[in-house]
């Protein structure tokens, strides 16, 4: 039997010390939901790039184990840091989901992926590929 959802505002609610001491926040309302799962949660890994997107194949590469990638884009909307190769290659490698402030691109591609995942917005550009980034995870 799986296990029912439970509502954000339960969590938020009954976690008041992990919110004083900021082990639990909350994303603001402003990223958009993509892919087939539309409710995820693991453990974080966390890359940070500007409009390239080299070091975040390099961790969907990784065995994700059920973990989260939050990808901190700097919240760029002038190219995508995610598309549908690298949402199928998250889904094979067992990432649940992704987490993109800035955009990502093959919308129907990612939205087609049993994986979930969140961006600002979605843009056709492919982002550079420098190698240019800091990563950081669990």
């Amino acid at each position: 039997m799986a296990a029912l959802p439970l509502a954000t505002a339960d969590v938020w609610d009954a976690n008041s010390q992990a919110i004083m001491n900021g082990e639990l926040r909350a994303l603001p309302p402003i990223f958009r939901i993509y892919g087939r799962r539309k409710i995820f949660a693991g453990p974080v890994t966390t890359v940070k790039v500007f409009e390239e997107n080299v070091l975040v194949r390099e961790l969907l590469q990784e065995k994700g184990h059920g973990r989260v990638l939050v990808i901190d884009g700097g919240g760029s909307v002038h190219c995508a840091l995610l598309g549908g190769n690298l949402a199928q290659l998250a889904h094979i490698n067992g990432w649940v989901g992704i987490v993109v402030n800035g955009c990502i691109r093959d919308v129907d591609e990612i939205n087609g992926c049993d994986i979930g995942v969140r961006a600002l917005n979605s843009h056709p550009k492919k982002p550079g590929k420098k190698s240019a980034g800091e990563k950081r995870g669990l």
